[in-house]
């Protein structure tokens, strides 16, 4: 595909003159109107060392309001960022609707320079088409336009530029010693980059070889580029008018011979004698793996969903009670902020990843998507549905770095929870537990459970299964939960 470029095409200064303040004040536009409509935009820089990525970013950044964008130079990463899934850093970093996220460089360094120079396996970087794929789809499918530029020179015009570059003391600190390697490396590039548009150039995020040879032609076709894109997405969602409106999701009550959680013995309790030995035991053991873990720099994720009342928190409690705080950290997932709500629904968890080595329990996850949002019609049916497969795509990427994913369901029946809410509301110390949503919830009983068999049947992986806790004895569920998460991280361990 590169060698078929044509490198030759230019602009002369006169008539980019007159295109360029045409573009740019159309940029400016477009802008403000991205703003007013709350679309996010995503503009990946990628290209040879000295093809001009800096340049072309320098005039994007004069073509549009400072305020409304953010530019991210993407270089090796740093201790924070290894001690994490390699999209970690990037996830972090995408935009809120209506602004602008500028990568000079970008997660496809993974298929780049860390491919040829072998920083990584080439199992994961073969691996990383996947994971890249998946994380643009997410974005694109959430409504953020994704533009992908790969700048292009030749090799001779690559070394003409460095030599030009070292003539001048100003400059002559940009060129490295890593920089004429790669220059000695150009085959081995050019082959990685032809795999990578190959394999990443997708109708959601398509990418666009820029001929860079000539400055002002490369500018001209940013500018084009980026112009069509953003208009696209704007004409879709003016032409759907994009306006938010609750939808109260249809929600068929399944037969019991299907439901997953009518299966479930509910029967099963455990002493207090029993409870407290095996409790003191089990405490005991995860203290010890909490700093096996720490020390083999493994991450473990656990996640806590249940029915109102099942006992999560007291649950956490007892599974955090003799570890050290200093190695976990509890999330506890409620309804968005504003922040949150102007994010793609998974960066608010992908911010909360641990580190290798540390624990990080979330009371209630990103699991909300397929359970309450999907009952109350906090997203459309297509944004659930679409839900699991990313669910699934997300846990896989943080398996594959190593991570130990736990997932509990606290199961308990409707009898059991009526008992419990009555009884939160007679003792004091427990009635803020207790308010008229979780009434309102109960309600929706019939609703939440072919919802919770659904989630359970298309979210049950191999590297991210679920467990069922049978929760009507607290007891019995505390030490299935702990004894659970011992038994997953020895295993990993």
């Amino acid at each position: 595909m590169l060698e078929k470029i044509d490198l030759s095409k230019k602009l002369n200064k006169s008539e980019y003159k007159t295109i360029s303040t045409e573009l740019e004040y159309k940029l400016g536009e477009l802008q403000r109107k991205v703003r007013e409509l709350k679309i996010p935009v995503i503009v990946v820089f990628e290209g040879w060392d000295a093809a001009g990525k800096g340049t072309l970013i320098n005039q994007l950044m004069l073509a549009i309001d400072p305020r409304g964008f953010t530019v991210y130079p993407i270089k090796a990463p740093n201790e924070e960022e290894r001690y994490r899934p390699f999209l970690w850093r990037f996830w972090t970093k995408i935009p809120e609707t209506g602004r602008l996220a500028i990568f000079d460089r970008s997660w496809y360094g993974r298929v780049l320079v860390e491919r040829v120079d072998k920083i990584v396996s080439k199992e994961l970087w073969s691996q990383a088409y996947e994971d890249i794929n998946a994380f643009e789809r997410q974005l694109a499918d959430d409504g953020t336009v994704i533009v992908k530029f790969y700048l292009h020179i030749t090799k001779q015009e690559q070394k003409k530029r460095f030599e030009k570059l070292l003539k001048n003391k100003c400059t002559s600190w940009k060129v490295t010693e890593e920089d004429w390697r790669h220059h000695k490396q150009y085959q081995q590039y050019a082959r990685a980059v032809e795999e990578m548009l190959d394999k990443t150039d997708t109708n959601l995020a398509p990418w666009t070889i820029i001929e860079a040879h000539d400055r002002r032609f490369a500018i001209v076709k940013m500018y084009k580029t980026l112009i069509a894109a953003i208009e696209r997405r704007i004409a879709e969602v003016q032409k759907s008018e994009y306006k938010y409106e609750k939808i109260t999701a249809k929600v068929e009550v399944i037969d019991s011979h299907v439901s997953i959680l009518n299966q479930i013995d509910l029967s099963h309790s455990l002493s207090r004698e029993k409870y407290e030995k095996e409790l003191k035991k089990y405490q005991k053991r995860i203290r010890d793996l909490e700093h096996e873990v720490y020390v083999k720099r493994i991450p473990v994720i656990i996640v806590y969903q249940g029915w109102d009342a099942a006992g999560k928190g007291g649950n956490i409690k007892r599974l955090l009670q003799g570890m050290d705080p200093r190695g976990y950290e509890v999330v506890p997932v409620g309804a968005p902020n504003d922040i949150e709500l102007n994010h793609h629904y998974l960066w608010r968890f992908w911010i909360k990843i641990p580190k290798a080595g540390h624990f990080t329990i979330f009371d209630r996850s990103w699991y909300g998507r397929v359970l309450v949002e999907r009952i109350e019609g906090f997203c459309t049916e297509t944004e659930w549905r679409r839900a699991y497969r990313e669910i699934k795509e997300m846990e896989a990427h943080l398996a594959n770095y190593g991570t130990v994913i736990i997932k509990f369901w606290l199961h308990i029946d409707s009898e059991e929870q009526l008992r419990r809410f009555k009884s939160r509301e007679v003792t004091p110390h427990k009635q803020w537990k207790i308010g008229e949503e979780d009434w309102r919830n109960r309600k929706k009983w019939d609703q939440y459970q072919v919802a919770v068999d659904e989630m359970l049947f298309r979210t049950n992986t191999s590297y991210a299964p679920w467990t069922i806790i049978e929760a009507n004895d607290k007891l019995y569920a505390r030490i299935k939960a702990i004894k659970t998460v011992v038994q997953a991280v020895e295993n990993r361990l």
